[in-house]
């Protein structure tokens, strides 16, 4: 667990350290800040995208995974609970919008996913701490634009990463490269999506798609046990 606990100090350090520089900083160069991140996750989603969709075996599964899961969302409402919480907890900032975006990059991406697993397996944390770095200068710049407020997604990242590090034995045999692929292609739209919506493009409630990132491997379980997919 020592990778993940360093994953999650990176993004608390950098949370404060952008936090503190955005006190500093006035609103015209906040908004320069804000225009940036919204620029940087688009690029980040479209990067995804462009990498996972050549190598996909499942053709039309982001498509699928995308309609379920966003029907899935939007029937529990995931993005207006949410909203509510982190309202709560920022006295009504922006943060939700932010925070969302953090939870993705930080919990979506492969070196999340295979580094709990390395760590687990082979006790390798070269994964998780190449992972630190880059999520530490993410929520620095991040907290930078949104404040301390992101500094919540260390709690999330800790307990997805710990959860993967219990459960790495039993979930092993099934993470394959179709797999990741098709989860690196879902998670890039839906990085995307948050992008768009901080640059004001389009405001899409991005929280009721996360369910999408559960149905591939749903899928890929099923026409793998059953035989339908070889």
């Amino acid at each position: 667990m020592l990778g993940t606990i360093a994953n999650a100090g990176a993004i608390l350090a950098g949370s404060v350290a952008g936090s503190t520089l955005k006190k500093g900083i006035g609103e015209k160069y906040k908004t320069v800040m804000m225009d940036s991140m919204g620029l940087a996750a688009t690029a980040l989603g479209i990067n995804s995208i462009v990498e996972a969709m050549p190598k996909s075996e499942y053709h039309v599964l982001f498509i699928v995974s995308l309609a379920i899961g966003g029907l899935i969302g939007t029937r529990l409402d995931l993005a207006s609970a949410f909203d509510r919480v982190v309202g709560k907890l920022s006295g009504g900032s922006n943060l939700s919008q932010g925070l969302s975006t953090a939870i993705l990059l930080f919990c979506a991406g492969t070196l999340s996913i295979l580094g709990p697993m390395q760590s687990a397996l082979l006790g390798d944390n070269t994964f998780l701490y190449t992972n630190a770095i880059l999520d530490g200068i993410t929520s620095t710049v991040l907290s930078s634009t949104f404040g301390f407020g992101i500094a919540i997604a260390a709690a999330v990242l800790f307990c997805w990463q710990g959860s993967i590090y219990l459960l790495a034995e039993l979930i092993e045999p099934f993470i394959t490269d179709a797999l990741m692929t098709e989860i690196s292609l879902v998670g890039g739209i839906l990085i995307l999506s948050s992008g768009l919506g901080i640059l004001g493009i389009k405001q899409i409630r991005t929280l009721n798609l996360l369910p999408a990132l559960l149905v591939p491997p749903v899928v890929i379980g099923f026409l793998t046990v059953t035989g339908f997919w070889m």
